[in-house]
């Protein structure tokens, strides 16, 4: 007779993580909130906080400038997702974690990017996830688990000879504010790029819908990210029926039982270039060889 698994309590991924030193243990950590915790959460938390980078001209220019936004954007979104979550679910010093940091350094050296530039994206994946959850979450995170993803970005920035990576969050969330307003601006090839990202994410609903998934996109977008991209007002209304949205959901799935089995990004259908029933993808083969995208959301 197969044992009946008692069902574990809402708060029990919360307890372990809180159990754990996130100084040490900030990769098992952080891979809990990410695939048992909020797994969809964190998947759109972490596209928003790559699409933000866009709005800083000398990024978005830069992408728009390799053409594959507009040749091989579904592929640029899976390689990207594949290969950051490497590290994370197989560590940093495990044979896919370095492929996976590896191929995305390989990537960054064709291109003439600044450490300011990479910093203030490291930043992003910090802070956006956590304010994400603070609005639309159906718990924010312990302070056990943000110290934990400060520790894992500053691993990943470590990796990526990335300097002067911020140690607390506080210092992440300044750094990425001040780097916004200073660098925020319109840019022709910066809006090609957001356009293009917006379509793909489009395509992951069904045709009729995409003029809704826009408006609730940009309902989304504070005003400074609207203003740099050239984006219309949405208006109070469609904001406050988005967030009412996702408040909604954040009350439904607090009534879900605790994930048992990890989420990862190569089982989400949205990844389309490489099926989860072909096993796992070479990683070391993935991104561009000669100039294209090094960047793409997740």
């Amino acid at each position: 007779m197969t044992p009946v698994r008692r069902p574990l309590p809402r708060d029990h991924w919360r307890r372990a993580n809180d159990a754990l030193d996130p100084e040490t243990d900030f990769v098992e950590i952080y891979r809990r909130v990410t695939t048992h915790e909020f797994p969809w959460d964190m998947n759109q938390a972490l596209s928003f906080a790559l699409f933000r980078t866009y709005a800083v001209p000398s990024i978005g220019r830069l992408l728009d400038g390799t053409g594959q936004f507009t040749t091989a954007c579904q592929k640029r979104y899976d390689d990207t997702a594949l290969l950051l979550e490497a590290p994370l679910v197989h560590g940093f010093d495990s044979p896919e974690g370095r492929a996976g940091v590896r191929r995305i350094n390989q990537m960054h050296a064709m291109y003439d990017i600044s450490d300011d530039d990479l910093r203030y994206v490291l930043s992003t994946f910090v802070v956006v996830p956590k304010r994400w959850l603070d609005d639309h979450g159906w718990r924010t995170l312990s302070d056990v688990e943000l110290r934990a993803s400060v520790a894992y970005y500053r691993a990943l920035g470590r990796r990526m000879a990335i300097t002067d990576v911020p140690e607390t969050y506080e210092a992440f969330a300044d750094l990425m504010d001040a780097y916004e307003r200073e660098h925020f601006a319109f840019d022709d090839g910066a809006r090609r790029v957001a356009d293009a990202t917006m379509h793909l994410m489009t395509t992951f609903y069904p045709h009729a819908a995409a003029p809704g998934v826009r408006l609730f996109s940009r309902a989304l977008m504070d005003e400074p990210l609207l203003r740099a991209f050239g984006y219309a007002e949405p208006g109070p209304t469609l904001r406050r029926v988005s967030a009412g949205a996702l408040r909604a959901r954040a009350r439904l799935v607090r009534r879900f039982p605790p994930r048992r089995r990890p989420q990862l990004v190569l089982d989400s259908p949205r990844i389309r270039s490489y099926p989860a029933d072909r096993g796992a993808p070479d990683l070391a083969s993935m991104g561009t060889f000669a100039p294209g995208c090094p960047v793409t959301p997740t």
